[in-house]
């Protein structure tokens, strides 16, 4: 009997381990304010671009024409670590110095911690924008970590020195962050750090393009003699917009015409002498190589470990930034060119190749995607749609309105009660606070503020967001239904301030 119940022991064991071989690694390479114009494969990016690797990840995968992950670094990344909207997110709050910030876990369980309990192993490495606790020996088994929050007199060294902590031991580390990050990387998929008997899961946030944008040595001049056309509505007037992008403009006429940057501050690349345009966008794509020979290298470890059949790769960025568009130098803006990431997931063994995806998505998509895949539950609701029928087929019509919003730097009860109450925060860095979404190629945005109204744009024939149609009485219809199923997602997402979109 003891040796029949040891064999049943065995097998079970066996199958354990069989589930598990099949259960996908996660690559998830995550950079930092990356407009979609600075990758080769997007329609839109600068001839002169050069991203090989990341194009060749989207030959070898699905590219998503709009991702909607985050208005900027903090809520893009809680809404991926919880699947959850801001405006879902309790406990969550900036406190001290910025970018000082605080949760409560226990408020505020991330998703890694589920992975980690249920037979992954899991790592982060590089920037961290979401609270002081980055949640090592609880959410990441493996962890270097660039803690913003926790060292806000280290935080702008995005291209420099960094505090890091390594599973917990803090110290200071020179080199060029973005091949550090990369290194570390790859001797964690080479097996180094992490249990080699479980699937994994890795995040690999980038802080490159951030600014101030310092390029690899390697890499500087690169692009120093590329063309760079200046966007059509970088000036005023802007008719039909809100006047708070008047109030953001960022840029000037220099004496000869061309842009040049209005004070704006080292994040910006910029030096006593006002920066021109051109340079400034030949600056943010010299950040780019780095971050491209890194996915090449990555990818190639995984061929050489064969792990690659086995591993869902992901990459995207936390935000877009405009690169001139309407005037900004920013993020934060319900505009794609301010807010869309690029977005390309590969896995060739299981998902189809060299496709595009029409159908736009935002965060919480990928982190119910990530749970669907890995077989991971969370108990607590996800406000995000599996992914996978998108992944399988890329042109399946998708039936699903795709929500986004701008909470600034309030999560959960508090933005009902900024928003409910007309508090004194209805922006945050100049930006409105807003409610977007996006259904059949139309863009509707509601100022949540009380006074900056709302904006209606065809992304098929106006792809550049240039003129807004709420007040022309042929999309009445249009903006009705698009308010009804902004309103839908509101009450599906649990967001307690439903009823000031009217």
């Amino acid at each position: 009997m003891k040796a029949f119940v040891l064999l049943l022991l065995g097998i079970f064991a066996l199958q354990a381990t069989a589930a598990d071989s099949k259960r996908p690694n996660i690559l998830f390479i995550y950079a930092d304010d990356q407009s979609t114009k600075t990758v080769g494969c997007y329609p839109g990016s600068w001839p002169w671009v050069k991203t090989p690797n990341i194009d060749s990840l989207a030959k070898n995968g699905v590219r998503f024409h709009a991702a909607y992950l985050g208005s900027w670094c903090m809520p893009s990344r809680a809404t991926l670590l919880t699947g959850r909207q801001p405006h879902g997110i309790e406990s969550m709050s900036m406190e001290g110095k910025y970018p000082g910030s605080t949760y409560d876990p226990k408020k505020c369980p991330f998703i890694p911690a589920q992975m980690r309990q249920q037979g992954y192993h899991t790592a982060q490495i590089g920037k961290w924008h979401t609270g002081i606790d980055s949640g090592w020996g609880r959410d990441w088994d493996h962890q270097i970590v660039w803690n913003r929050p926790l060292h806000p007199e280290n935080a702008g060294a995005y291209y420099e020195k960094q505090i890091l902590s390594i599973d917990g031991q803090e110290q200071t580390v020179d080199g060029y962050p973005a091949d550090n990050y990369t290194q570390w990387s790859l001797d964690y998929i080479r097996g180094k750090k992490r249990d080699t008997s479980k699937p994994w899961y890795l995040w690999l946030c980038y802080g490159s393009v951030h600014g101030p944008s310092k390029p690899a040595k390697r890499h500087l001049g690169s692009y120093k003699d590329a063309k760079v056309p200046v966007p059509a509505e970088i000036f005023p007037p802007r008719e039909g917009k809100p006047d708070y992008l008047n109030k953001m403009q960022a840029w000037a006429k220099g004496q000869d015409g061309h842009p040049i940057a209005k004070k704006g501050g080292e994040a910006f690349g910029e030096t006593k002498k006002a920066k021109r345009f051109d340079d400034w966008v030949r600056q943010v794509n010299e950040c780019v190589p780095a971050i491209d020979e890194g996915v090449g290298q990555l990818i190639a470890a995984l061929k050489e470990t064969g792990q690659y059949d086995n591993t869902l790769i992901i990459y995207t960025a936390d935000q877009g930034f405009s690169m001139g568009e309407h005037g900004f130098r920013t993020k934060l803006a319900p505009y794609d060119a301010n807010y869309r990431s690029p977005l390309i997931v590969s896995m060739p063994s299981r998902f189809p190749t060299g496709k595009v995806c029409e159908a736009s998505v935002n965060a919480t998509d990928l982190s119910a995607t990530f749970l669907a895949m890995t077989g991971v539950k969370v108990p607590w609701p996800v406000h995000g749609r599996d992914l996978t029928p998108l992944l399988e087929k890329p042109d399946t019509v998708w039936p699903h309105s795709c929500y986004y919003e701008h909470m600034g730097n309030e999560y959960g009860a508090k933005v009902s009660q900024t928003i409910l109450t007309q508090g004194k925060q209805d922006n945050f860095q100049g930006v409105p606070l807003y409610s977007a979404l996006v259904q059949d190629h139309f863009k509707l945005v509601h100022y949540l503020d009380g006074h900056s109204g709302e904006e209606l744009y065809d992304l098929t024939n106006d792809p550049e967001e240039l003129k807004n149609l709420i007040a022309e009485p042929t999309h009445a219809g249009r903006i009705t239904k698009l308010r009804e199923a902004m309103k839908a997602e509101l009450e599906r997402t649990e967001a307690g301030f439903a009823k000031a979109v009217k």
